[in-house]
């Protein structure tokens, strides 16, 4: 119970990084990885693929293939929806940061 809870919280933060970079422009699938690793979120393809078609099927997200280097790559572009969600996302753990930092 205790490891997928901490699973389940940290994949939240790794939806809020994937909407936040996301936000900056598009985004595909190994650039998010290796920019996920940078932040200590050491995920697979086999995670982080159903979490962007989860954020596309919630329209957060949307995506589009390009052709690169002879072979199609999928690009993921944030939403109205997901811009919203982001916002969101960023005011709630701004609240939490507080309550953390005020308890210590």
């Amino acid at each position: 119970m205790k490891d997928t809870l901490l699973h389940d919280f940290f994949l939240g933060f790794v939806r809020i990084h994937i909407l936040y970079h996301a936000s900056h422009g598009p985004v595909f699938g190994l650039e998010l990885m290796e920019e996920l690793s940078r932040h200590g979120y050491h995920i697979g393809p086999g995670t982080l693929y159903p979490i962007l078609h989860g954020l596309e099927a919630k329209a957060f997200l949307k995506s589009e293939k390009r052709p690169v280097s002879g072979k199609m790559r999928r690009y993921y572009n944030i939403t109205a929806h997901g811009l919203k969600a982001l916002r969101e996302g960023r005011e709630k753990s701004n609240e939490l940061v507080q309550e953390i930092i005020k308890e210590s």
